[in-house]
């Protein structure tokens, strides 16, 4: 006999330490994502409920074979019965493909929801959300946990139903047939609970660690196999010692897995064993009162076909609420993610602005970047997944900081402290400082990446807050000091800006950017693939790309970080110029490298730890002596005196 238990196994192997709880409120909340599909999940029970009775039909007509049609010699009756036994099967794999189709169907429509529903919340989320958690997570709720929860409603649940109405249905007939025999088949059944819970422990363990192996390798390929990766380790020369550390990882998962599978096939022997214990005690007192004449033989064949079904379908509930409850625990995972409170949150009666003049105003804004703790995801441990790895190269763990290094990282609190100033339309603003001192987190609160803890920003008199996000972001327009490109065409990354912009209107957009020639020299001009990151481009060329974007977008607000200190001459000549055309008739707020930036500057603000210490023109900055002073000595008096020369 064979027992059909790869359900009843899967679930002990992916049984959990300890049993997860389930509450009511998340019980009615997975069943709203079922809702939708209530018909074609009754569809699908009524689909199970057919399977099972065509199940229950062939032991019978065995029986009716051996008892009744054989020994009276109905050939007719022979040849209707053998027909039944063609005709159930095939039957049966119809109702199977009917039923899978409409699971599919059910599952794959839960996981577009949850999707849906899931990186909709994300793409609410401000930049502190982001900024304080791991992609990877993001990636295993989207994916992993999504998939779980899919599994929850089709596998899990119909899992479920389909062993309870089997079991049901079968001890239903045993009984009828022989009520001292599905006594004794029922009686060996605590013998599966205790194999299952002894060596499927032992097999859940194994799997957990070849899981966890294959993570570390996974994580090693990731990190060595991109283009940052593979352009360090060629570099450097450690292409054999990546190969040897690699196949270390492989030959763990390697030697795990084997391992894993011996293991398995032990528990499948045991298993099979105590199957064969009870198919012998059936057929042994069956025998035995077949011979004292209490029932026929055919009874002890039908019997005894029974008897696989049951055991599988005991095998399976035995684990069932532990699988359930493990499924159900992904709901909880997607659900955490969706339930985020939203730190930038828009009113509902938000205005748009259609137009604007361009003046912007900070009022007594202070910013701090603690406090956002409350919208991370909880830590997750997930076998399998990239997440549990630590340290990727060396293995190593990672251990609490100390508190001389919390101490440091809370040295200042506060990003920007009480900042005020007034930006006019038209007016270019620079922002001048020592590295850390919060240009950039200033520049962030203008688009609205992030909100201030107190005071106001307005535009044109608005507090930022009152206005809706989608007029905001078309009235601003920021290039940061990474240029972010998508792998994909420089014309779908231009697009992006805008996307109903012509071909033409592209064209000048690049002109005025200083990068159309040598767009239009490349090969397959604007369908050129700029690669991961942009990383096929030169950073200048990255820069301009992204220049023309914003000026596609062509905003009343410029916000950007003049970063070109890493550029060849000539990609910051071009630069320089496509900024002095960009900048023009918009209020453009710019953190300066360049002196010639500042010395065209209507205002300039000087910020040093949060604060704006000094505010003025380049001359009055530079006969008070104080930080803008130094800072030209030390950063901008060489490129001063390279422009006298020229000049």
């Amino acid at each position: 006999m064979t027992l059909r238990g790869g359900y009843g196994m899967r679930g002990v192997i992916n049984a959990p330490d300890e049993k997860p709880k389930i509450t009511w409120p998340l019980m009615k909340r997975v069943l709203e994502y079922a809702t939708p599909y209530h018909l074609l999940i009754g569809a699908m029970m009524l689909l199970i409920l057919a399977h099972t009775g065509l199940m229950l039909l062939t032991p019978l007509i065995l029986r009716d074979l051996i008892d009744r049609t054989i020994p009276a010699g109905e050939v007719n009756r022979l040849l209707m019965l053998a027909l039944a036994l063609l005709v159930i099967p095939a039957a049966d794999g119809a109702i199977n493909v009917i039923q899978r189709r409409v699971s599919a169907r059910i599952g794959e429509g839960v996981i577009y929801d949850l999707r849906m529903a899931l990186y909709s919340s994300l793409q609410r989320m401000s930049l502190r959300f982001f900024t304080n958690t791991k992609v990877g997570e993001l990636m295993s709720r989207l994916n992993n946990d999504v998939r779980g929860a899919q599994n929850a409603i089709t596998s899990t649940t119909v899992g479920i139903v389909t062993q309870i109405v089997r079991a049901a249905a079968v001890l239903t007939v045993m009984l009828s047939l022989e009520w001292r025999l599905t006594l004794i088949s029922v009686a060996i059944l605590p013998l599966f609970i205790v194999a299952a819970r002894l060596l499927g422990t032992r097999l859940r363990d194994m799997a957990r660690l070849q899981m966890d192996a294959s993570a570390e390798m996974n994580a090693m390929m990731n990190e060595t196999l991109n283009i940052g990766g593979a352009l360090l380790v060629k570099l450097f020369g450690r292409r054999q010692l990546e190969i040897d550390r690699f196949g270390q990882r492989a030959a763990q998962v390697r030697n795990l897995g084997v391992q894993r599978m011996v293991v398995g096939s032990v528990f499948a022997a045991i298993i099979g064993l105590i199957g064969a214990v009870g198919t012998a005690l059936v057929y042994g007192l069956g025998g035995y009162l077949v011979i004292q004449g209490a029932f026929t033989i055919g009874t002890i064949v039908a019997f005894g076909a029974y008897l696989g079904n049951l055991y599988s379908s005991l095998q399976g509930l035995s684990n069932a609420p532990v699988e359930f409850a493990t499924s159900i625990v992904s709901f909880e995972r997607v659900f955490e993610v969706i339930d985020l409170p939203v730190d930038v949150p828009e009113t509902d009666d938000a205005t748009a602005l259609d137009t604007i003049r361009g003046e912007l105003t900070f009022e007594n804004v202070t910013f701090a970047y603690e406090g956002g703790d409350e919208t991370l995801l909880s830590d997750v441990k997930r076998y399998g997944s990239m997440d549990n790895v630590t340290a990727v190269l060396s293995g190593t763990k990672t251990y609490a900081a100390s508190p001389e290094a919390e101490t440091r990282s809370q040295a200042r609190s506060k990003a920007l402290d009480q900042v005020s100033f007034r930006a006019e339309p038209g007016q270019l603003v620079a922002l001048v400082g020592p590295s850390g001192a919060g240009k950039t987190t200033l520049t962030y609160l203008i688009p609205r990446l992030y909100d201030p803890d107190e005071g106001i920003i307005r535009l044109d008199g608005h507090d930022l807050r009152d206005l809706t996000l989608e007029s905001l972001s078309e009235q601003i327009g920021m290039v940061t000091q990474e240029s972010y490109l998508f792998h994909d065409t420089i014309a779908t990354n231009l697009l992006y800006a805008r996307l109903d912009a012509t071909q033409k209107e592209l064209v000048e957009a690049c002109k005025v950017a200083n990068i159309h020639e040598f767009i239009h020299a490349l090969p397959d001009g604007y369908d050129t693939i700029v690669g991961e990151r942009g990383y096929r481009l030169s950073g200048g060329e990255k820069q301009r790309l992204a220049l023309a974007r914003v000026i596609l977008k062509n905003p009343r607000i410029l916000v950007l970080d003049e970063a070109t200190s890493s550029l060849d001459s000539e990609s910051e000549a071009l630069i320089q110029d496509a900024l002095a055309r960009v900048m023009a008739q918009r209020t453009s707020i710019v953190i300066a490298h360049r002196l010639s930036t500042i010395l065209a500057a209507d205002l300039i603000l000087v910020i040093d730890r949060g604060r704006i210490v000094e505010s003025g023109d380049h001359g009055t900055l530079l006969a008070q002596g104080g930080l803008y002073a130094s800072l030209y000595q030390t950063q901008y008096r060489r490129e001063s005196q390279e422009l006298a020369l020229v000049q």
